[in-house]
C-alpha cells in the first residue's frame, strides 16, 4: 500500500521522490556554510552593539526553513525515512532557537560569543542521516550483507 494513494494530487509528488534526499543533502550542506557565516556575523554584532545588534541570519534562517520543508516534503514519499529525517531536522531547527537565544545572553553579559555547539551537533547528526539516504547506493551491497 502505497501512501499516497488515497492523495490524488499528491500521487504526482512520487515522480520527485528519488530526488529529494539528494536535495536535503544540499540543504544541510548550504546550512552548514550559512551557520558559519552567521555566526561570524554575531561575533561582530556583538562586538560593535552588543546584544541589541544581534539579530537572526537571514540567509540561515531560509536555508533552515527550506530544509525543514524538503524534510516534510520526504515524510509524504518516503514515510520512514522522511519520520526519521524531519525529527532530526525539527531538533536541529529548535536547537538552532535555543543556541540564538544563548548567543544574545552571552553578548549581554558581555561574555565572549561560543561557537554553537548544540545546533553542530545536531545539524552533524541531519547531515550523516541525510547523506546515508542520498548515498544509500554506495553502501547498498555493503548494507545487504550485514542486514
Amino acid at each position: 500500500m502505497h501512501p499516497l494513494q488515497f492523495l490524488v494530487p499528491l500521487d504526482q509528488l512520487a515522480a520527485v521522490e528519488p530526488v529529494v534526499p539528494h536535495v536535503a543533502l544540499v540543504l544541510v550542506l548550504a546550512n552548514f556554510a550559512t551557520r558559519f557565516l552567521g555566526h561570524r556575523s554575531h561575533v561582530r554584532q556583538a562586538k560593535e552593539g552588543g546584544e541589541e545588534a544581534i539579530s537572526r541570519y537571514l540567509p540561515h534562517s531560509i536555508s533552515s526553513g527550506a530544509l525543514v520543508l524538503t524534510s516534510f516534503l520526504y515524510l509524504l514519499v518516503e514515510p520512514h525515512g522522511g519520520m526519521v529525517l524531519t525529527v532530526l531536522v525539527v531538533g536541529m531547527f529548535v536547537t538552532d532557537f535555543f543556541e540564538f537565544e544563548a548567543r544574545k545572553v552571552e553578548a549581554r553579559t558581555d561574555k565572549p560569543l561560543e561557537r554553537p555547539n548544540g545546533s553542530l551537533v545536531a545539524a552533524t547528526l541531519v547531515l550523516l542521516y541525510a547523506a546515508f539516504q542520498s548515498l544509500f547506493f554506495l553502501v547498498a551491497d555493503y548494507w545487504n550483507l550485514i542486514v
